[in-house]
């Protein structure tokens, strides 16, 4: 039998070697993956390359993008109504503006024309102007821009057809619309001698005869005094004309009223008084009392044509009166001692 003699030096030599081989390995594959990171972290750092924004305002949107394109910048955009039909498809606004230094790949909002909001005018012959007033306003406020306008102060004449109904309109109607448009019109005054019959006013409680003055549509005029023995307050003890008279529409009535024979602790009888410009017809007007403990209850709605607004009341000190003309409030007090 043969034994092999084993050089256990060699052997650690050996090991040894090969250990500094893979340490040294191992290192230098540390050290490279360590240069990459750092690397990738400079570039991020860095970040992208900077570039200047174009001017494409009044550019066609086509033309816009492209020159976004080649300075790698991205649009966001937003459609919005202009005074101009011409304008339909054109740059309107663009943020950030034009020579702004940004990195690539940044968005810029742009503002894109859709042109105007209507074609053509409409027919508004034979519409109330209120209620084409109220229309044209809420046209205005969905646009953004006051595409229609009315011209002021507007033209009446005497007709058959009710007060406030348009006769005439300037432009024709279907006429095309390539900008802001100001709308002429010819507004019916009514019957030039409109005769009306006086309803029996006299003997009615406050609230009764604000009620039948409101579906009348007559013009009035309230004042008040004490009350008399025997006399039930709170009444139109007097009117003028009489009952049943036929008069021209825009005769006053007179009416006197009695102050209550006693009032709850807190409470006053008073006379309101607001003095309403001159309409060439009348106009809805509406006049409101907001109650102290938050009741908002309704005095008188009636069609009146200007002049000195009267209305007797009985309410609670500090309740808030609030005086309305087509549901937009004129005039506001708070009910004194």
């Amino acid at each position: 039998m043969k034994f092999i003699k084993i050089d256990l030096n060699s052997i650690e030599g050996y090991v040894a070697n090969h250990l500094r081989l893979f340490i040294s390995m191992a290192a230098g594959i540390l050290v490279f993956v360590s240069i990459i990171a750092v690397s990738i972290f400079f570039i991020a750092v860095r970040g992208a390359e900077q570039t200047m924004v174009p001017e494409v305002r009044g550019k066609e949107l086509t033309e816009a993008l492209l020159e976004l394109q080649v300075k790698e910048l991205y649009p966001r955009i937003q459609l919005r109504y202009s005074h101009f039909s011409r304008d339909k498809g054109y740059i309107l606004e663009q943020e950030p503006q034009a020579g702004t230094i940004v990195k690539a790949g940044r968005r810029i909002r742009l503002v894109v024309s859709q042109g105007v909001m209507l074609n053509h005018v409409e027919n508004y012959t034979g519409k109330n102007i209120d209620e084409v007033r109220i229309d044209l306003q809420e046209l205005g406020a969905a646009s953004g821009i006051p595409l229609l306008s009315l011209k002021e102060p507007l033209m009446y004449d005497f007709s058959s057809e009710a007060p406030g109904t348009i006769l005439r309109q300037k432009p024709e109607p279907g006429t095309d619309i390539s900008g802001p448009l100001s709308l002429e019109f010819v507004v019916s005054r009514g019957q030039e001698n409109a005769i009306i019959t006086v309803p029996q006013l006299a003997g009615l409680s406050i609230q009764a005869a604000l009620e039948q003055i409101g579906k009348s549509g007559i013009d009035f005029s309230f004042s008040l005094r004490d009350s008399r023995a025997g006399e039930e307050g709170e009444r139109v003890v007097f009117q003028d004309p009489p009952a049943n008279s036929n008069v021209a529409a825009n005769t006053i009535v007179n009416l006197l009223v009695s102050s209550p024979q006693t009032l709850e602790e807190g409470e006053v009888f008073k006379l309101f008084r607001y003095t309403i410009p001159k309409n060439p017809y009348p106009l809805a007007v509406r006049l409101e009392a907001l109650l102290p403990r938050g009741e908002r209850i309704m005095l008188i709605n009636v069609e009146y044509p200007g002049g000195v607004f009267t209305v007797p009341y009985r309410l609670p000190v500090g309740t808030t009166l609030f005086l309305s003309m087509l549901n937009r409030e004129i005039h506001r007090e708070t009910v004194s001692p």
